[in-house]
């Protein structure tokens, strides 16, 4: 195949699937993918096999697009934006049991005014900020009740995402924001409740709390992204081996620099993406780790730098022949730093399947 290509690993897709949904049938609640990490409708089959429940979308083309495949169940999760109503409107009446969510006053009444002028009733739910790290109302803020009662009928239940656990990177500190991403979440459903206003569902999730959390006691449901791919940040973070990483780059190599011991590839960030979370924790892996062509480790070997279509390999701790251990042509494969990033960057994967073969999984670009 031409190069650079993404490569999903089949057997260690399933695997990483399977991972997940056993989690969330212990913990006892529904599990609801994110589809933002891949956006691919043979990956979302694979979940949907395996026991999931509905999905999670960060984009109405995201929604349309499941859509037309046969999911109807679809929740929203980024706050709706007025002007994106009338597509949502469009989703509601085509079939789709289209979820909302919002944080604020504003944006409740957008969506109780455009459903009374379009006799339609959106279901809703409330943003919860557990942790601080982006969006969301406080659980014990006054605002959480007017925005519930402004919402009325619309109104469904909560939703909360603990972002900084990609902070984090030991077990204690995980399970510790698992149970604050729970704890708070049911906090603001309990409140809601007891002011007699419906919340029947409470929505919580990330990758790192979902294999971190020690109970899921008052929560419906749970949402996970990247967990069907993993990453080397996932890695760094604790909650993967590097051998269960599902994606990689494959790449070519296009020339040499020997006198600095580099290795040239045509994997630039418009193939890697330019995402470098590694480079806060506590292991950098540049833009990415190199392995052979066949995934297998290549110790010290890392995409150090990288330009538009140019990637630059160099070991990090030793002197080798690149020209001769890497000849102009060799095939290799690089695991990416954040999958949802890499993904972005193609059209569709090469699947390899348990068989050998190889098949073309498209991928939704776009808004």
């Amino acid at each position: 195949m031409d190069t650079p290509a993404a490569l999903i690993d089949t057997l260690k897709m399933q695997r990483n699937i399977r991972r997940m949904q056993h989690r969330a049938d212990s913990l006892g609640v529904q599990l609801r993918p994110h589809v933002k990490t891949h956006k691919c409708a043979h990956v979302v089959a694979a979940q949907m096999a395996a026991g999931a429940r509905g999905i999670t979308v960060s984009t109405l083309k995201e929604a349309e697009y499941f859509l037309a495949q046969g999911i109807t169940d679809i929740l929203y999760a980024v706050a709706m934006a007025p002007h994106k109503l009338p597509q949502a409107l469009a989703l509601l009446r085509n079939g789709c049991e289209l979820t909302l969510i919002t944080d604020s006053l504003a944006g409740a009444q957008a969506i109780v005014d455009f459903g009374q002028q379009h006799n339609a009733t959106f279901a809703v739910m409330i943003e919860i900020d557990c942790d601080g790290h982006r969006s969301g109302v406080k659980p014990q803020d006054p605002l959480l009740l007017e925005i519930a009662r402004l919402l009325g009928a619309h109104l469904t239940g909560v939703l909360t995402h603990a972002g900084e656990s990609y902070g984090l990177d030991t077990p204690e500190a995980l399970q510790a924001i698992a149970e604050q991403e729970r704890a708070r979440c049911v906090e603001a459903a309990q409140r809601i409740r007891a002011a007699g206003l419906p919340c029947a569902h409470v929505s919580v999730g990330s990758t790192p709390t979902a294999l971190s959390a020690a109970n899921l006691d008052g929560v419906t449901e749970l949402r996970a992204g990247v967990y069907a791919f993993f990453d080397l940040v996932m890695h760094n973070i604790g909650v993967c081996g590097i051998d269960e990483l599902a994606l990689s780059v494959l790449t070519t190599v296009i020339g040499h620099q020997p006198e600095k011991g580099w290795i040239i590839t045509d994997s630039g960030w418009m193939a890697m993406s330019r995402d470098r979370g590694t480079q806060a924790q506590k292991r950098d892996f540049g833009y990415g780790q190199v392995r052979d062509e066949h995934g297998l480790p290549i110790e010290g070997l890392l995409l150090s730098s990288a330009n538009q279509e140019h990637g630059v390999a160099q070991f990090q701790s030793r002197q080798v022949d690149v020209v001769a251990q890497f000849p102009l042509g060799t095939r290799l494969r690089i695991l990416p730093n954040h999958a949802c990033a890499t993904g972005a960057q193609f059209g569709s994967y090469n699947a390899l399947l348990e068989s050998g073969q190889i098949q073309e999984w498209p991928r939704l670009r776009g808004w």
